[in-house]
C-alpha cells in the first residue's frame, strides 16, 4: 500500500536557524564525516532532548522548548505518530496536539534544530508502536519483515535475527528507500549495527560510552539517539530514579571516548499519554522523572546539572572539533582524554572507580576526582565542571488541594444496562478476539452467551480462553466474579467459580460525572483520583488518560494518583468531569489540585566548583588583563519558579551541616550568622546567590574543618 511506503527509518532532519550557520527559513546543508555532523560547513557537537508533541499541548510547547533551550539544548527530537495522524485509511488529522508542523515551526522560531524520528514503527511505549490498527486488514501483511505490504521500520536490530536470512535484505531495502528520497539530511538507524552506507548506525541506552561498538564505518560520526534520563514506568512498579550525576558522567564519557557528535536525552519532557495512547500497562504520566517533569516543571537538580555539563563541554568545542585527541592512562581506572588544537587545549580527566576518590597528576598539577566522575578542563588547567559534584539547587514538587469534590449530591451516577443475548447482533461459535472485533475503538467489549443450567449440578464453573487483561462476569444481570491479569503474559485460560473470595463489584456503577471550576492562577492542574479504582477520565470531552489507582506497588501505594489536566482543556467555570470506573471507586474522594515547586534547597561545599558561567567570565577577563582575577567561588544558588519569590528560609547552616537536602540538621560546626546572612541575601527575591566563603559569614566558625553551606528556602 502506498501509505506503508511513504516514510522509513529514523530520519535526522535539521531545520535551519539563523546566525552563523546560515539564514533563517531553510536550506541547511547537513553532512557528516568520521568526526562529527557538519551543518553549513561548521562541525557540531549537538545536545538534543526528546519532547513528543502529542504528549503535551500546543499551549505548552513554547514553554517546554524555551526551557530546553535554556538548559543548553541545540535540538528537539520527536517521534511521528502514524496512528494518531491516520486513524483510518486516508483520513488524516493534524489538528491540536497532532499539529506536527506547528510544533516544528515553534522549535525553529526559538532557534533550535529538529531531529525527526519518522518511524512509522516508533515503539515509544505508544499504543501499537504507532502503527494504525487498520493495517491488520491489509491482505497479506506481515509486520516488520521483507513483505511487500509492509516496508517500514525503526529499531529493527532488536528483532532482525528473528527473520533469519530475510532480515539483512530488508535492512538494505529500507536504507535505499530512505537515501533515494534525497532529503538532503543524514539518515540514522537506531540500534542497527549493520546499517548500510551512508545510513548512520546509532546507540540507544544508558551507557553508550561503554556499550556502543561505535560507528560501523570510519566515515560516520558517533550518534546517541536515546540516552534514557529515567525509566518508563508501568502500573504496579515504583518509580526508578536515574541520578543527574550518572547521566552527566555517561554523556561526557560518550563525547570523549567515542568522539560523540550527537546526544539525545530520552525523554527531556515525557508528558502525558492522553486518551488510550499508552501501550499495555504504561502509566499515563510518561517519564515524569525527566529534566522537565510531566507538567513541564524543572526537575532539579537534573535539569540544572545537565545545563552546567552542556556549558562546560561547549567551552571545549574548538579543540575538540579541530584538534588532535590523545589519551593517556594514569592507572587501570583513571585516564585522560586531551584535545590539542593549534592554540587551544581541553582535557577530560576520568575516574572509573565506582567507590573511591582518586588523585591524579596532569600537566604538573594535582586533581582530586570523586568516584565515577569526569572533570572537564577547558584550558587543560582549570576544572570547570565535575560530573559528580552537583551545585545546582534541589526542588520539591508539591500538590495543593484547590477544590474537593466531596459532596455526594454533586455527582451523577450512570449504570450501563448489561445486554442480553437476544439484543446482540454479532454472533460466533467461539470467543471473538477483542482487538480485531472492536478495531481498537474501545478497551471494552461485552460477550454474551446463554446456556441451560443443569439443576443436578449445584455449582457451575465458567472457563474462558482469552488474551484479555480483565474479565468481569455477570449471570442474569448479577455479578458473579472477576479476573485481573496483573501483567501475567500470555493469559489464555480463566476459571471463575462463584464470587465468595472475590472483590464485590455488584454495586459499582459504570460512570460518574460532575462539574468543577478551574483553579485560579497559572500553576498546572491535576486531579487526585486516589479514591478510585481503574478506568478512564474525560474533562470537557477530552480524555486525560487511563487511570489504575488500585494497582498497587510492592510497597502498597499506587504507581500514579494524580493525573494531568492541561490548562487548555479548562474553562473558568463549569468544567465537566466524566469518569468510566471499572471497579468500585468512590468519587467523593476526588479533588482538583495544582502542582508547583514550593521548596528549593542548595547544598554546596568549599570543594564544589563555581558555576560554569563564572569560568567563562573570569577567563575572558584574564585574556583582557593578562592576569587571573580572584573571585570564583562555590555558591549556593536559589531561584524560584516564575511568579514566585523567596518567602521564608526554612534552614540555613554554614559549617558542617549533617545530612542533605532531603534530611538535614545542624552539625558540630555552625556559624550563628547563617540564617541572618542568607535571609538578607534572599528574602523577597526571586533568586539569590550566597558564596561558600568564610568572609561572607564574618569569620571561620571552626578553623581547619572543611565547610559547606546548606540552605532550604520556601517560594510563594
Amino acid at each position: 500500500m502506498g501509505q506503508c511506503q511513504l516514510l522509513c527509518l529514523f530520519g535526522l532532519l535539521l531545520t535551519t536557524i539563523g546566525g552563523s550557520d546560515g539564514g533563517g527559513g531553510g536550506g541547511n546543508n547537513v553532512t557528516y564525516d568520521g568526526r562529527s555532523l557538519i551543518i553549513n560547513g561548521h562541525r557540531k557537537i549537538l545536545f538534543s532532548g526528546s519532547i513528543h508533541y502529542p504528549r503535551s499541548t500546543p499551549q505548552m510547547w513554547p514553554r517546554l522548548i524555551a526551557k530546553a533551550k535554556e538548559g543548553g539544548l541545540d535540538v528537539v527530537q520527536t517521534l511521528v505518530f502514524w496512528n494518531l495522524h491516520e486513524p483510518q485509511p486516508g483520513q488524516f488529522d493534524f489538528s491540536g496536539r497532532r499539529d506536527l508542523v506547528r510544533f516544528i515551526k515553534e522549535v525553529q522560531a526559538q532557534g533550535l534544530y529538529v531531529c525527526l524520528r519518522i518511524g512509522p514503527f516508533i515503539e515509544g511505549e505508544w499504543g501499537y508502536g504507532g502503527l494504525p490498527f487498520w493495517l491488520h486488514d491489509v491482505p497479506g501483511i506481515v509486520f516488520r519483515s521483507d513483505n511487500e505490504p509492509f516496508k517500514i521500520e525503526n529499531e529493527y536490530g532488536m528483532v532482525e535475527h528473528s527473520f533469519l536470512e530475510k532480515g539483512p535484505p530488508y535492512v538494505r531495502w529500507a536504507a535505499k528507500l530512505a537515501v533515494d528520497l534525497q532529503t538532503g539530511v543524514p539518515w540514522v538507524m537506531c540500534k542497527q549495527d549493520d546499517a548500510p552506507d551512508p545510513v548512520i548506525n546509532a546507540c540507544n541506552g544508558r551507557q553508550c560510552g561503554e556499550t556502543f561498538a561505535g560507528p560501523n564505518s570510519p566515515d560516520k560520526p558517533a550518534i546517541w539517539t536515546e540516552n534514557w534520563t529515567s525509566f518508563y514506568q508501568v502500573y504496579g512498579d515504583e518509580a526508578r530514579i536515574r541520578s543527574a550525576e550518572d547521566i552527566a558522567y555517561h554523556v561526557a564519557l560518550f563525547i570523549v571516548k567515542m568522539k560523540g557528535s550527537y546526544v539525545n536525552y530520552y525523554m527531556y519532557h515525557g508528558g502525558t499519554n492522553f486518551g488510550r495512547t499508552a501501550s499495555a500497562y504504561v502509566l499515563t504520566g510518561y517519564y515524569d522523572q525527566a529534566p522537565l517533569d510531566e507538567y513541564g516543571l524543572l526537575r532539579q537538580p537534573k535539569w540544572g546539572h545537565l545545563k552546567e555539563l552542556h556549558s562546560a563541554v561547549k567551552l571545549c568545542l574548538k579543540p575538540m572539533l579541530s584538534g588532535v585527541l590523545v589519551s593517556m592512562n594514569f592507572s587501570k581506572l583513571q585516564e585522560a582524554f586531551i584535545f590539542q588544537g593549534s592554540s587551544e587545549c581541553a582535557a577530560f580527566l576520568v575516574n572509573k572507580d565506582k567507590r573511591n576518590n582518586a588523585t591524579v597528576y596532569f600537566s604538573n598539577l594535582m586533581y582530586e576526582l570523586p568516584p565515577l566522575s569526569i572533570s572537564i578542563l577547558p584550558d587543560c588547567k582549570t576544572v570547570a565542571f565535575n560530573t559528580a559534584k552537583v551545585s545546582t539547587q534541589y526542588g520539591t514538587r508539591s500538590m495543593e488541594q484547590r477544590q474537593k469534590l466531596d459532596s455526594v449530591e454533586q455527582w451523577e451516577e450512570y449504570k450501563e444496562a448489561i445486554p442480553t443475548y437476544d439484543e446482540t447482533s454479532l454472533r460466533a461459535n467461539f470467543l471473538l478476539e477483542q482487538m480485531n472485533t472492536t478495531k481498537d475503538a474501545s478497551d471494552y467489549l461485552w460477550y454474551n452467551f446463554r446456556f441451560k443450567h443443569d439443576p443436578s449440578n449445584s455449582e457451575s464453573v465458567l472457563k474462558v480462553s482469552s488474551l484479555g487483561h480483565v474479565l468481569l462476569a455477570f449471570i442474569n444481570g448479577e455479578f458473579v466474579g472477576a479476573y485481573l491479569e496483573r501483567r501475567v503474559a500470555g493469559l489464555r485460560n480463566v476459571s471463575i467459580q462463584g464470587a465468595k473470595e472475590l472483590k464485590d463489584f455488584s454495586s459499582f456503577s459504570w460512570g460518574y460525572q460532575t462539574v468543577f471550576d478551574a483553579p485560579t492562577g497559572s500553576d498546572p492542574v491535576a486531579i487526585n483520583l486516589i479514591s478510585m479504582g481503574k478506568g478512564e477520565a474525560w474533562v470537557n470531552g477530552q480524555s486525560i488518560g487511563r487511570y489504575w489507582v488500585s494497582f498497587l506497588t510492592p510497597q502498597g501505594t499506587p504507581s500514579q494518583s494524580w493525573y494531568h489536566i492541561p490548562r487548555s482543556f479548562l474553562k473558568p467555570t463549569g468544567n465537566l468531569l466524566v469518569l468510566l470506573e471499572e471497579e468500585n471507586g468512590y468519587p467523593p474522594g476526588i479533588s482538583i489540585d495544582t502542582v508547583s515547586v514550593t521548596t528549593l534547597c542548595g547544598h554546596v561545599s568549599d570543594s564544589h566548583l563555581p558555576p560554569v558561567i563564572s569560568w567563562r567570565s573570569q577567563n575572558q577577563r584574564t585574556l583582557k588583563t593578562h592576569k587571573r582575577i580572584p573571585g570564583r567561588r562555590p555558591k549556593v544558588q536559589i531561584r524560584c519558579p516564575s511568579g514566585r519569590k523567596i518567602s521564608k528560609i526554612l534552614f540555613a547552616s554554614y559549617g558542617n551541616p549533617n545530612g542533605n537536602c532531603e534530611n538535614y540538621a545542624i552539625g558540630s560546626c555552625h556559624s550563628s550568622n547563617s540564617r541572618a546572612i542568607v535571609e538578607k541575601a534572599c528574602l523577597g527575591k526571586r533568586s539569590c546567590t550566597v558564596p561558600v566563603w568564610t568572609e561572607k559569614f564574618y569569620g571561620d566558625p571552626c578553623p581547619g574543618i572543611p565547610k559547606a553551606l546548606l540552605v532550604d528556602a520556601q517560594c510563594t
